[in-house]
């Protein structure tokens, strides 16, 4: 009856707990659609002020989301993205800059 002493978590998706966190689901999504479009942009030379600006400002999301995260699932996601984040950051880095500089 191992079975009948699990836990329910189908309470959501992020949430292993069962609790809702509405504040990290949401900046789980945002540090993801950032990193997301940083990474994409990245690879183009003209975009790099979306590119840069993207990864930067998912860099930051996701590190208040690392801070204030209360699930494995949370930290997982969070740090997808923040890899996407701050390679594309780089890459934009690297192709000009944030301010538009060659």
């Amino acid at each position: 009856m191992a079975q009948a002493m699990r836990p329910n978590t189908v309470g959501g998706l992020f949430a292993t707990d069962g609790k809702s966190h509405p504040i990290q689901d949401t900046l789980l999504v945002v540090t993801l659609v950032l990193g997301i479009t940083s990474f994409i942009t990245a690879q183009f030379h003209f975009l790099h002020l979306l590119s840069s600006w993207t990864g930067l400002v998912g860099i930051l999301a996701g590190a208040y989301g690392q801070w204030i995260s209360e699930t494995t699932r949370e930290r997982f996601g969070l740090i997808v993205g923040l890899g996407a984040s701050g390679v594309g950051f780089f890459l934009g880095m690297a192709h000009g800059g944030l301010f538009g500089g060659f």
